[in-house]
C-alpha cells in the first residue's frame, strides 16, 4: 500500500479536512465532526433539482419523492455534529416547497397557499409549519426532526483482529446506531427479538446497513416492501396485536392463513 501523492496533503486539525463527507476540523480546543459543506452543496442542489422537476405534480408526489431523500440524508449525518446543518436545511427545503406551491397556484393569494399546504400535520409535534397533504393526511419529514446518536468510542486497545475480543465485537454490532425507524415499529421490533412472527429470520440484518446517504435512501424506500406490518386476525387481543413480518411469508402462506395476517403497512 502506498500513498498518492497527488491526493495526500498534510494539513493541522486548526485547517481541517474532508472525509467521507464530513469535515474534521478543531475550533478552540474542541475538534468537532460536522457535514462537509461540499456534501451540503450537493443535498441543497438535489433538493432544489427535484422540486423544479416536480412541478406540475401534486404535494403526495412531492412528499413520496423528498421524504426518502431527507431522511436517508439525515440518518447517515445524524451520528456527528448535524444540528444546526439540519435546521439550515429545513428552512431552505420551506423556501422551495413554498416556491413550488405557489408555481402550482400562481392564481391564488399567499395565504390559500399556506392553508393548504401547511398545518400541524404530525400529531406528534406542535409543528404547525409542516408540508403536507391534506387528502392522504402524509406530510414532508424534516431533517432535524431526526435525532442526534453519537458514534460510540472503542474500547481502549479494542482491535477486531484480536480473537479474545469477538464478544466485544459481535455486541458492538448489536448495540450499533439504531436503524431510522419510528418508535413504534421499534417496539415491535424489540419484542420480537428483531426476528419475523412467521419464519423466524432476521428482520433487519446488521449487515445490510446502509454506509453512505444514497444507499440509506434506497434502503428506506424499499424497506416497506420487504418489511410489513400485519395484524393476525383472531378473538384472542393477544393475537391480534401487530407483528412484523417478511412481506414475501405473507406471501408464501396458504389462502386461508393469508387473510389470518392483514397488512396494515408499515408502522
Amino acid at each position: 500500500m502506498a500513498f498518492n501523492e497527488d491526493k495526500t496533503r498534510v494539513v493541522t486539525l486548526e485547517e481541517g479536512f474532508d472525509f467521507l463527507g464530513f469535515n474534521v476540523r478543531r475550533y478552540g480546543n474542541k475538534p468537532l465532526i460536522t457535514p462537509s459543506k461540499a456534501a451540503v452543496r450537493r443535498i441543497r442542489e438535489r433538493l432544489r433539482t427535484e422540486l423544479r422537476s416536480l412541478r406540475g405534480t401534486n404535494a403526495q408526489a412531492v412528499i413520496k419523492r423528498l421524504n426518502p431523500i431527507i431522511r436517508g440524508w439525515a440518518a447517515y449525518y445524524r451520528t456527528q455534529v448535524s444540528s444546526a446543518v439540519f435546521n439550515q436545511l429545513d428552512r431552505y427545503l420551506w423556501t422551495l416547497t413554498y416556491k413550488w406551491a405557489r408555481y402550482s397556484h400562481q392564481n391564488k393569494p399567499k395565504t390559500w397557499v399556506v392553508a393548504r399546504y401547511w398545518g400541524k400535520f404530525n400529531k406528534s409535534r406542535q409543528d404547525r409549519w409542516v408540508f403536507g397533504d391534506r387528502k392522504t393526511g402524509a406530510y414532508l419529514h424534516k431533517f432535524l426532526w431526526t435525532r442526534i446518536l453519537r458514534h460510540r468510542i472503542v474500547r481502549h486497545r479494542a482491535s477486531p483482529d484480536d480473537p479474545m475480543l469477538t464478544g466485544y465485537w459481535a455486541w458492538r454490532r448489536r448495540k450499533g446506531v439504531p436503524l431510522p425507524i419510528n418508535k413504534t415499529t421499534q417496539e415491535l421490533t424489540n419484542s420480537q427479538d428483531g426476528r419475523c412472527a412467521i419464519c423466524g429470520g432476521v428482520l433487519f440484518a446488521v449487515e445490510d446497513r446502509p454506509q453512505n446517504p444514497r444507499e440509506w435512501e434506497t434502503w428506506l424506500t424499499t424497506r416497506a416492501a420487504i418489511i410489513t406490518t400485519a395484524t393476525r386476525q383472531s378473538q384472542q387481543p393477544e393475537e391480534a396485536a401487530p407483528r412484523l413480518i417478511h412481506a414475501e411469508c405473507r406471501k408464501g402462506l396458504g389462502p386461508e392463513l393469508r387473510n389470518a395476517y392483514e397488512p396494515t403497512g408499515l408502522a
